[in-house]
């Protein structure tokens, strides 16, 4: 069995540098836990090839080695190969999605050469499974550790080893990329407090809101690492195995009392679906998508492609 341990060097496609949420200390450290799980791959009997990408032409370069023989349509798709396996080395979820996010270029079909067999409710065909490497096995809240994947180098070789792999949910979205556990739209001030906005909020023919009211915060989870926030849930029970996306969005209530004037509470409203979309009434709307910070001033769309990822656990 080969077996190709990929990390990521600083400022590798959109997962480092600005907007890496801090990574850049790892990235410059020596990367231990790479040769720690390199070590315990080839005491199994594996041949092991480290590789460090810098950019995404790099990462591609690694895995045009997993594409499948010709197809007589002329779409380039993945193989799945058993001597031949991929572990992504991530200091933060946002280095996974930025392998991942290649993953899903390099084999989706464009729309005007879908093919028959690719599954009538997907845009992508599975993707080749791979495992995680934690870079900061410390972490309690990354991907990884939320999905109760191996976390120790030597755990996560003798489940490269061993083969199993779990199927998950992926979101697609309009942007060209792809989120893995989910995003929080709406920013925060220097004290940490939500800044309102206001936007139209669907999921499928759900409108959670029109636009018109105040919104503190919208979770997007396809995990939870954005179940709640600043000590509010938002999400309640979202699952990367169920083919839906769980949306929750906090809205502050103005309620009447009986000779004590008013107070305000906040009203979270939720709903799940295979699609969302968020569409900001005015001005940029911050976000975080799986730890990385962008802004929109235009309507974003994110869908479920239920199973088109694979990771490989206990």
């Amino acid at each position: 069995m080969d077996v190709l341990v990929l990390s990521l060097a600083e400022k590798s496609g959109d997962s480092c540098g600005s907007g890496c949420g801090g990574c850049n200390a790892v990235c410059a450290t020596p990367r231990t836990p790479v040769l720690a799980c390199a070590d315990a791959l080839r005491e199994g009997g594996a041949e092991v090839e480290t590789v460090q990408a810098g950019s995404d032409q790099e990462i591609d370069a690694v895995l045009a080695r997993f594409d499948g023989p010709a197809r007589a349509d002329g779409l380039t798709w993945p193989a799945f190969r058993d001597d031949l396996r991929l572990v992504i080395a991530t200091a933060t979820d946002g280095q996974l999605r930025a392998v991942v996010r290649r993953m899903v270029r390099r084999w989706a079909p464009p729309p005007s050469k879908r093919p028959a067999d690719l599954d009538p409710t997907r845009t992508v065909p599975d993707l080749p499974p791979l495992a995680i490497l934690p870079l900061d096995p410390d972490n309690s809240m990354d991907l990884a550790a939320q999905l109760g994947l191996p976390r120790t180098p030597a755990e996560v070789a003798k489940a490269v080893l061993v083969g199993h792999s779990r199927r998950l949910d992926l979101l697609r979205n309009d942007s060209g990329s792809v989120t893995l556990d989910g995003a929080l739209l709406g920013g925060a001030d220097d004290n940490g407090a939500a800044v309102p906005w206001r936007g139209r909020v669907e999921v499928d023919d759900n409108v959670l809101s029109e636009g018109e009211e105040l919104i503190l915060a919208c979770a997007i989870g396809n995990g939870g690492g954005y179940a709640e926030f600043d000590g509010l849930r938002l999400l309640a029970d979202p699952d990367p195995t169920d083919g839906r996306v769980e949306v929750a969005v906090a809205v502050p209530v103005v309620v009447k009392q009986r000779f004590k004037g008013t107070r305000v509470r906040v009203e979270v409203r939720r709903a799940r679906g295979r699609a969302v979309s968020v569409l900001p009434r005015e001005g940029e709307l911050q976000f975080l998508d799986d730890g990385v910070a962008g802004a929109t001033s235009r309507k974003r769309s994110w869908w479920t492609e239920a199973g088109a990822w694979a990771v490989y656990a206990d």
